[in-house]
């Protein structure tokens, strides 16, 4: 048995960010079975409680929408030009108005 040396890159093997055919097979899987059932699916859903049915929905969009993530920034005004704090302003304001 050949032992690489530390820092010598692997040879051989999956690339970066292939999954496994474990993997690959579950996914295919649990697609297919919620393809070949969606009717089902919908009707049990509709047959839960409001509370029950929107815990499931709240369950299932984590995998179709990405979470929000808190960002917080801080800018010392003192160290930024007249030119740019009204850049800043103006980007902000601009933002809020596509957002509306």
């Amino acid at each position: 048995m050949i032992m690489r040396q530390k820092g010598e890159p692997k040879t051989g093997g999956r690339t970066k960010g292939t999954p496994n055919k474990t993997t690959e097979g579950m996914r295919n899987w649990v697609k297919m079975l919620i393809e070949k059932n969606m009717g089902k699916l919908e009707k049990d859903l509709k047959a839960l409680e409001p509370k029950e049915r929107w815990a499931v929905v709240e369950k299932l969009m984590q995998y179709t929408v990405p979470k929000m993530q808190h960002v917080e920034t801080t800018i010392d005004l003192n160290k930024i030009s007249d030119e740019q704090l009204n850049t800043v302003i103006n980007e902000l304001i601009n933002t809020i108005n596509d957002e509306n």
